[in-house]
């Protein structure tokens, strides 16, 4: 044996290892860094759930319409209330959302603890009339879509295949499996967004006007004003987010779900949940910002004023996509209004049954809820036989938008009363700054919803 050779061999061996380990560290830390920012983005993904699904929805047919008709009527007169609408619109959402994690009950359950239950009853009429007025509306506007791309297929078949199908997804299989599908069609709306970069805005102009707010008292401006935050902070939305969440947490008993595992505490899931809500609400405001842009630009210098059919509002993506803008008018319509229509039903089943104690839940077999889903059933059919009536879906889509301005304020009020109780709430309450935006979020629409009945 060579002893000299492995001492000299032993001497070199820590700066050998000390060299390679150096090497490993390095390249550790590259990785570690390429993978960086798609790790981020995973964790962002991951937090995301109701909240971007409600942002999603909250473009429903409804407000594709009462936004082309904005653009249409004021140009960019009144873009300023993309920007407006939007801390209000989270803040509110954020409330409903944070509601159903700290008390683990829906919107409706908790009001029935709380207020008189005259009270209860009141808000419960109004709130199903409306969303059984907007689902009627957007039945019609998605059945008017496909017959844009199909002009063959007969109306009234098309809006009862619309119900069928719809039914048969809320009941037999579970609104987060198919909606994680469903919802790639909403990004037809990003058609919105690619149309405005190819017009020839005057992006300056369309800035100052959503920076700087312009409106006239007339009675036609409130109307709009009053249908704009109707489609945007729509009360269906209040019912809907609250009771998500209260799903969630029942899932997360036994399973895997979005946002982490069952042993997450409130405060983790509540930063997750504003998260994922001030995401979703900022897209759906984006998107009505494009959607005005783009409306003013096609419609209003060009002087239509009024939007009256499905084929004219399709016509604003005639820019970007020539021919083939109605079926890109028709994807966003019936995407959002397939997102939306269980929506709608869902939350009027969850304030009714949550008034009476019935068992809730679309993760629910139908043996399991029998009267829930009752009510989504009668909700659907009557929606089903407005259609019957001769209205305009256009319209209609308008009015009901009118009609959840209306009706959000007094919705509201409970909101803001629940989610600022202390007793309820517990260290989850509201702070000053959620309070102050939630009362003038009542004040605004309330005032706005009055001066267009009586002007």
């Amino acid at each position: 044996m060579d002893i000299k050779k492995d001492i000299e061999l032993a001497a070199e061996a820590p700066a050998v290892v000390l060299e390679e380990g150096v090497e490993m560290v390095e390249k550790a830390e590259k990785a570690l860094v390429s993978k960086r920012p798609f790790q981020l983005a995973k964790e962002y993904a991951n937090t995301l759930g109701p909240g971007l699904i409600t942002g999603a929805a909250d473009d429903d047919p409804s407000g594709i319409a009462t936004y082309s008709q904005t653009g249409a009527a004021t140009g960019f007169g009144l873009l300023w209330l993309s920007l407006f609408s939007f801390p209000f619109m989270a803040v509110v959402q954020e409330m409903c959302a944070r509601i159903g994690i700290a008390t683990g009950r829906g919107l409706a359950a908790n009001m029935r603890a709380l207020f008189p239950a005259w009270t209860l009853y009141a808000s419960a009429i109004f709130f199903f009339a409306a969303n059984v007025f907007n689902i009627g509306a957007d039945l019609g506007a998605m059945a008017k879509a496909m017959q844009l791309v199909f002009p063959v297929l007969d109306f009234s078949t098309l809006v009862i295949v619309f119900v069928v199908i719809s039914l048969l997804l809320q009941i037999f299989t579970t609104y987060a499996r198919y909606a994680q599908y469903l919802k790639y069609l909403t990004f037809a709306l990003f058609a919105y967004v690619a149309t405005a970069l190819v017009l020839n805005i005057d992006w300056s102009d369309a800035l100052m006007h959503t920076i700087v707010p312009h409106m006239s008292f007339s009675k036609d401006s409130l109307l709009l004003i009053c249908a704009i935050l109707g489609t945007t902070i729509s009360p269906y939305l209040f019912f809907w987010q609250t009771s998500q969440e209260v799903e969630e947490a029942e899932l997360r008993k036994h399973h895997v779900v979005r946002r982490g595992r069952s042993h997450e505490s409130k405060h983790v899931r509540i930063r997750a949940m504003r998260i994922d809500t001030w995401t979703g609400m900022f897209i759906s405001n984006a998107i009505m910002f494009f959607i005005i842009s783009v409306s003013a630009a096609v419609f209003a210098t060009h002087g239509v004023t009024n939007i009256q059919t499905s084929d004219q509002a399709a016509l604003a993506l005639t820019p970007l996509a020539g021919r083939w803008a109605t079926l890109l008018f028709a994807l966003g319509i019936i995407g959002t209004g397939m997102l939306a229509v269980p929506i709608l039903a869902g939350s009027a089943s969850y304030a009714v049954s949550d008034i009476f104690g019935w068992e809730t839940g679309l993760y629910k077999k139908l043996h399991e809820a029998y009267a829930f889903y009752g009510v989504i059933i009668i909700a659907m059919l009557i929606g089903l036989i407005m259609n019957f009536s001769g209205l305009n879906p256009i319209r209609a889509l308008f009015w009901s938008a009118v009609g959840n301005g209306i009706v959000a304020p007094l919705l509201i009020v409970f909101i803001v009363l629940i989610a600022s109780n202390k007793k309820v709430m517990g260290e989850h309450a509201n702070g000053l700054a959620s309070n102050i935006i939630g009362w003038l979020t009542v004040f605004i629409m309330a005032a706005v919803g009055i001066a267009a009945l009586v002007f």
